[in-house]
Formats: C-alpha cells, structure tokens, sequence
C-alpha cells in the first residue's frame, strides 16, 4: 500500500542551522498493515508525516501510495487519499462551523468530481453522518448543529478521527493524537481509533512515546533516530517483547540509549 523508497530531507542547507531530518530512509507498509513509530524529539517522525502528506518535496527518493506515485504532487491532491490527525485536538475541525458543516466538508473533500466542493449533503447523507457520530458513544448525533469550538478536546479529536476515516483513506497518519488527552479520554480515543482502523482495514502509521501503546497497538512497530529506521518488527518476533527488550534492541540498532524521558517514564 505504501512503498517509500531513500527519501532525504535537509533544511536549511549550506547554512549554520542546517539540520538532516530525513537520511536515505525506506519503508514499505502492505495493505491493511499498522505500524506504530517510536523516536526521540528530533528522530525525523513528524518529518517522516509531513512528507508522506505533501507538506514538502523531498531532495532525494520517491513516494508510492497504491502504486501511484505521490513524490512531486501537491498535498491538496494527497489529501483525498491520505488522513491525518495531529497532536493538537484543534487543528482538524473548524471551530465556528457546526459538527454536520465538518462532515460535510470532510465527505466532500473525497470526491473526485471537479465541484465536489459546490455540492449540497441531502437528507440521506446527514443521516450518515448522525449514524458515524453514533459510533463515538459521545452522544454529538444529538448536537449536529452546534459549533465544534463548544467541545472537548477529546470530543474534537475524536470527531476529527471519524472525518479523517467515514470514506475510509488510503492511508492514516496519526501523530500523537492522543497525547494532549486525558488518560481516560486518551483510552477511549484509542479504543475507537482500533475499532474503526481495523473494522475498515485501513493502513495506518501512528506516532506515540507510550512503549506500552507500541507494542500492544497495530502488527508492526519502528523505532526511529536521526532521520532513518533503526528497528522494524513484527509478526512472532514482535509477540512476547517487553518495553525493555525494545529499549535493548533500539540500543543495538542505533548504537546508543534511548534518552528521552518522556518516552522511559511512559
């Protein structure tokens, strides 16, 4: 499903804040697979996103998602196939529009007629959107009209995550969405996150520092360190491991300790 081949990425190059974010890295993910990713700050995780989504070109390598190559389009196009959800619960909805008016502009976003953006959602589609909130337990079926600012965090993020997955994407890109969360809202997100994911087989790369979440979500984990994959597991070798057995063999491929506090005392 998705095939990216020694991609690179340098910012800033020739000056005092270069910085190599992504170094010759290549991964390929089969469909329905879903990898969690672990790193340090700085390992190349949300840059590893951004370029998989279209928020740059890289400077080196190339970019398949269901064998269309998505290295040098915009990522206004990515976006009818690729999903994504942030750290911050407020950066996927429109706060002064209601829940119904973001559905309707995530529906619409999918279609693939030039004027999807000047349709109208019909009755039957405003049922289908009462049906998808009905999935969250959240009781937002009954309050379609209100604006989204009026929620939770955890509401919006979760809302997000149901306009990011009722026309099911190509790919799901999760960074961190449940950090900012409570733990028990955090818990429940990530509950409906499993369900919907693997109800819909969708493939899906999410970021987390809970070495807990890595091993216990998704088929696969990969660990990351400057700009590249150090550790891909999964199947029976994933089965049994322990956080420290992770700790041991990112160690192995990285030549160094994991250092980052959040992520040990997690």
């Amino acid at each position: 499903m998705l095939e990216i081949k020694n991609i690179s990425k340098t910012f800033n190059p020739g000056t005092v804040n270069e910085k190599t974010a992504l170094s010759g890295l290549s991964l390929t993910l089969a469909d329905g697979d879903f990898a969690t990713i672990v790193g340090s700050n700085g390992a190349g995780k949300s840059t590893l996103f951004n370029a998989i989504a279209g928020d740059f070109y890289t400077d080196e390598g190339s970019i398949f998602l269901a064998g269309d190559d998505l290295t040098y389009l915009p990522a206004y196009r990515r976006s009818r196939r690729i999903g994504r959800l942030f750290q911050d619960p407020m950066r996927g909805t429109a706060p002064h529009m209601t829940i119904e008016e973001n559905l309707a502009l995530a529906y619409l976003r999918t279609a693939k007629h030039q004027r999807a953006f000047f349709s109208r959602v019909g009755k039957k589609d405003k049922d289908f959107f009462r049906d998808q909130l009905a999935r969250l337990d959240m009781g937002l079926e009954d309050r379609m009209r209100q604006p989204v600012g009026l929620l939770s965090g955890g509401q919006r993020q979760a809302l997000t995550l149901l306009m990011s997955t009722m026309v099911p994407p190509k790919l799901l890109l999760l960074d961190e969405h449940t950090a900012a969360l409570d733990p028990g809202t955090a818990d429940k997100v990530l509950k409906l996150t499993r369900e919907i994911v693997e109800s819909e087989g969708i493939t899906c790369l999410m970021i987390t520092h809970n070495m807990k979440n890595a091993l216990e979500l998704g088929n696969r984990t990969l660990m990351m360190d400057n700009g590249r994959i150090v550790l891909d597991i999964g199947g029976e070798e994933r089965k049994g491991l322990t956080v420290d057995d992770l700790l041991a063999r990112f160690r192995a491929g990285a030549g160094k300790a994991l250092d980052n506090d959040r992520i040990l005392l997690s």
